[in-house]
């Protein structure tokens, strides 16, 4: 059918499919700006404005809008000249990744149209259709205020980023040592006119701190000396993602693309018997179907493990199918419905095997194998389904427990979730010109994936070619090989483009989970608090395959380390089931660990009557102290296993303080509404371990700007911003003069680390090195033109002066080179994983509990982090307040079921309970600023770590309000109601 649309001010006649939806016409119009999340109207990444009024455009039909006025997010404005609300979010750091910005704006819009003073409620339920996974709702929120203001024409204050000295927290602190007193800071008390109005839009400021016990950090160049590092630039994307132009996976298209799709298994275990493909390949219009009588029978592993032998038990295709989405066949034809409808003419028949769905029962005398395939290896017990085992141990725990007065046991229970980013999985194959196949996928990890598909596909690795666009928020999700095999097969098959895109319900039912763990903790300790022995005992569900649930326990840091004492063990048994093979977070796989080690610190206090902050205070882990379990897990013995950090006292007494313990911890319990605080805890870093390389590259433009290959893309994480900020302020420019190239395999720098925090010290570093080999270059070119010593020379803003006012610039230099002395100028260097340091903080919750209906009600979220010398203030804590929002739904309504038979009962996020805008509680976020960290300027990595604390905080501050104690994630109402009524019971009998 034709129809006549207005599309950001111009009328378009447009073909439409009758069933078609507005969202494929308008990307099939090339708005890519309009991203396809869920389809199901419940993300709001496809938001436009149909006559002014937001709405989803994935669930309306194309023929709706026929006569009517359709805007996407382009018509607010471009890069040359934003509309306020669009350079409100660039300030603010509230774009995240980028995939879900365009909605966001175009809602935000519709209710500054008809509500130019809103409220901050009103902004929250404005936006509350707009899901985000990566960057939570505050900075938007505050953006949207922001914008407000503008737009009726107030003055509007500078963001501001307030900070503490270093002598005047040392000297409070110290004071209130001698004195006996914490949780006293006046320093720190920044007031309401400092900080701002509450809520989510609190200026959250900058805190540098220093602790007293000694230590011999590597000391960065001084706040006074640096001119980009500390500064709160833009996100690199950020003008890209407020104007619609940041490109994802599904954003390219090749012409004539052809479309795969994939059978999955409805079993959790079954061997196929018979499969027949003939009718699907009758079907007209379907160009291959491949099933495991097609491809290689060639082992791989699913991800990389960085110095360790590889577990190889995942095959393209397999007759042994291990859960309920395993890939049984896949067929690409010229649209996606002729794929569709070709799946169901694929006759199985499956031999239905027992499955193991509990992984208690997966090392049970006689339980059937997973892995009973003689091809696979590297299995540690195959027999045992034991995918893999650590064990780490000092001392003599026994005794330990012996000798101790009081012995405390408990278990706690993290169930599977699934992290569902808003951009599903989404890879395109296809060969270019150079006939090179080319992947262009969402995977983070571009150089394994090459190197797995030059032998799964016998291509030589130079004839593939990797790309890695920008991600929408990955979550930990994308760090594995999903398709891309089948893709590239399928490729080669015929000689086509192919596209394999997940449904939301494939991304529910065959996409990576964040699988469960079961938890066993036992300290031993003294009357007075002192713990002499500790042990904790993990069991970890690695799904069907080797994944992250293995090398995540292989890490040289656990949570246990935190409270060292003479006699501790770590066990961990990573098992085989029959569920989805398991995922990993953006960072360091440590929030089960602490979620049971903070939740029984508290336990530990109770038992013993003691404040549970001073029993933390009287065991963690000091400034000087070296890590108590390095050997025991490969580290060299040369290595350095220091703690340098100071920041983790700072960061307890700003929570302390900021959550009210003292005034707040012993209040009166009202009948039916009570409330709670709790505190937890959390670290990460690599104390002495090498994980992994990368490497980075710069040059010299004839026009004075420096094009700068690195790689890593966008992926939420600020990552390609602070690679920006650390080369700008070595070669004395700013981030606009920076071009970054970045995760293209023909064109990068190797990088072997998909954990967003090594990544961060790795490409940090290796930029660094580069742009400090770029500066020596320039300045000795530079000294030649001037006539004088290089060591002489300054740069700043791209001048490079000298004594007596000589002078000249980046541009001069560059022309130089180029047609004086004949040479371009670049630089390439390469970085080493050392030790990285530590990255401590505390975070409190205070919490309203119902005792009559088991709801749970956050009401205030504090968290503070020993950042060092923070790359960029504003994007730091806008990543914390993302990664809060996420840890509240993972604690309080996310969580993944499977029924009797395996299967999964997740479908779309309707069932997935997602925190939106309206349920965020008020957060509090600081920056404690340490003079130690990283040579990155003294900065810490900052991503993933606050999700470590909130789940136990939530634990302890329930227990705190309702006197229950609950092990078994999430706080849904219906568990706080059994725990009360049990409770009642006990206290009654």
């Amino acid at each position: 059918m034709e129809l006549e649309v207005h599309i950001n001010g111009v009328i378009e006649g447009l073909d439409a499919v009758t069933n078609e939806s507005l969202l494929s016409l308008l990307r099939r119009e090339g708005y890519s700006s309009v991203k396809r999340g869920c389809e199901t109207g419940e993300c709001g990444a496809c938001t436009v404005l149909v006559d002014g009024i937001a709405r989803p455009s994935c669930v309306m039909l194309a023929s709706q809008v026929g006569g009517c006025t359709v805007s996407t997010v382009e018509s607010l404005g471009s890069a040359e000249k934003l509309h306020p609300l669009q350079s409100a979010f660039v300030e603010v750091g509230a774009t995240g990744c980028g995939f879900c910005t365009s909605g966001m704006l175009l809602s935000a819009f519709a209710l500054l149209q008809n509500n130019p003073s809103p409220t901050e409620e009103d902004v929250r339920d404005a936006l509350s259709g707009n899901l985000c996974r990566c960057n939570g709702y505050a900075r938007p929120v505050q953006a949207v205020l922001r914008a407000a203001a503008l737009l009726r024409g107030e003055r509007v204050e500078p963001l501001a980023h307030p900070t503490v000295s270093v002598d005047e927290v040392s000297s409070v602190a110290t004071e209130q040592v001698a004195s006996g007193e914490s949780g006293k800071h006046p320093i720190l008390q920044t007031s309401a006119a400092a900080s701002g109005s509450g809520g989510v839009t609190t200026k959250i400021p900058v805190i540098s701190a220093q602790m007293l016990a000694p230590s011999t950090p590597v000391v960065p160049a001084p706040r006074t000396q640096l001119h980009v590092i500390g500064t709160a630039t833009a996100a690199h994307h950020a003008v890209k993602a407020v104007t619609g132009k940041g490109t994802f996976a599904g954003d390219f298209e090749p012409r004539k693309m052809a479309y795969a799709r994939v059978l999955t298994s409805p079993h959790a275990h079954a061997v196929i018997s018979s499969i027949d493909v003939s009718q699907a390949k009758a079907l007209p219009e379907v160009l291959a179907v491949l099933t495991y009588k097609d491809v290689p029978r060639t082992p791989y592993a699913r991800i990389e493990r960085t110095g360790e032998t590889s577990l190889l038990d995942q095959y393209c295709l397999d007759y042994v199918v291990r859960y309920v989405g395993d890939r049984v066949a896949v067929v690409v034809a010229e649209t996606a419905e002729v794929a569709e409808e070709a799946l169901r003419l694929i006759k199985v028949e499956y031999d239905v095997q027992p499955a193991i769905l509990d992984q208690r029962r997966a090392m049970e005398p006689g339980a059937v194998r997973v892995h009973a395939e003689r091809e696979s290896l590297g299995i540690v017990d195959a027999e045992r389904n034991i995918a893999t085992r650590v064990r780490t141990e000092i001392g003599d725990v026994e005794q330990g427990f012996a000798s101790s007065d009081h012995v405390i046991e408990t278990e706690y229970l993290v169930p599977a979730i699934q992290q569902a980013p808003i951009e599903k999985y989404t890879v395109t194959t296809y060969f270019d010109a150079d006939d090179y196949l080319v992947v262009r996928t969402n995977s983070q990890i571009p150089n394994y994936l090459r190197r797995t598909l030059a032998q799964l596909t016998g291509l030589p690795m130079r004839r593939i070619r990797v790309e890695q666009p920008e991600i929408g928020g990955h979550l930990g999700l994308r760090q594995h090989i999903e398709g891309e095999d089948l893709c590239a097969l399928l490729t080669l098959a015929t000689r086509r483009p192919v596209r394999l895109e997940y449904t939301r319900e494939d991304e529910f039912r065959s996409n990576h989970v964040h699988q469960q763990y079961i938890l066993r903790m036992k300290t031993g300790v003294r009357r007075d608090g002192k713990i002499l022995a500790s042990q904790m005992v993990v069991f970890a569900d690695t799904g069907a395959y080797g994944t992250h649930a293995l090398t995540a326990q292989s890490h040289t840091v656990h949570a246990l380390a935190l409270y060292p004492c003479a006699n501790m063990r770590f066990l961990a048994e990573v098992l085989y089931t029959n569920h989805a093979p398991a995922s990993l977070s953006q960072t360091y796989e440590l929030q089960h660990e602490f979620f049971a080690l903070e939740s029984h610190l508290d336990d530990v206090a109770r038992q013993l009557e003691m404040d549970a902050l001073a029993l933390r205070r009287l065991n963690w882990l000091q400034a000087g102290a070296r890590y108590p379990l390095p050997l025991a897990v490969g580290a060299s013995r040369g290595m350095n296993t220091i703690i340098d950090s100071k920041g983790l006292s700072t960061c307890l007494q700003l929570v302390e303080e900021k959550i009210g313990w003292k005034t707040k911890r012993n209040q009166r319990k009202n009948d039916r509404y009570r409330r709670g605080v709790g505190i937890a805890l959390g670290f990460y870093g690599e104390p002495g371990v090498l994980p992994g390389t990368s490497g980075a590259s710069i040059k010299l433009n004839e026009e004075g700007s420096f094009e700068l290959f690195a790689g890593r893309s966008e992926n939420g994480s600020q990552l390609t911003t602070y690679l920006t900020q650390i080369a700008a302020e070595v070669l004395g420019v700013t981030t606009e003069d920076i071009l970054l190239h970045a995760a293209d395999t023909s064109s990068t720098p190797f990088e072997n680390s998909a954990n967003d925090v090594v990544s961060f010290y790795l490409n940090g570093s290796a930029v660094k090195k580069a742009a400090e080999q770029m500066l020596r270059q320039i300045l000795s070119v530079a000294g030649r033109i001037l006539n004088v010593l290089p060591e002489s020379l300054k740069i700043n803003h791209g001048i490079i002066k000298g004594a007596h006012g000589m002078q000249t610039t980046l541009e001069q230099v560059a022309q130089h080179s180029l047609y004086v002395e004949n040479r371009q100028l670049m630089t390439t260097s390469f970085w080493k994983g050392q030790t990285f340091p530590m990255t401590f903080a505390a975070q409190g919750v205070e919490v309203e509990v119902d005792v009559e209906t088991g709801g749970v009600r956050v009401l205030n979220v504090v968290t503070a982090i020993d950042a060092g010398n923070p790359i960029n203030p504003m994007l730091s804590e806008a990543q914390i307040e993302g990664d809060v929002a996420q840890a509240l739904g993972l604690s309080l309504s996310e969580e993944f079921f499977y029924n009797q038979d395996g299967v999964p009962l997740l479908k779309s996020w309707s069932d997935a309970h997602v925190f939106s805008a309206t349920e965020m509680p008020e957060l509090q976020t600081y920056l404690v600023e340490s003079h130690e960290g990283s040579e990155l300027f003294g900065s810490k990595a900052v991503a993933g770590l606050a999700f470590y604390g909130v789940a136990p905080a939530l634990a302890n501050a329930i227990l705190n309000a309702a006197d229950i104690r609950i092990r078994y994630l999430a706080f849904t109402p219906e568990r706080i109601l059994r725990a009360i009524h049990a409770y009642m019971s006990r206290k009654s009998a």
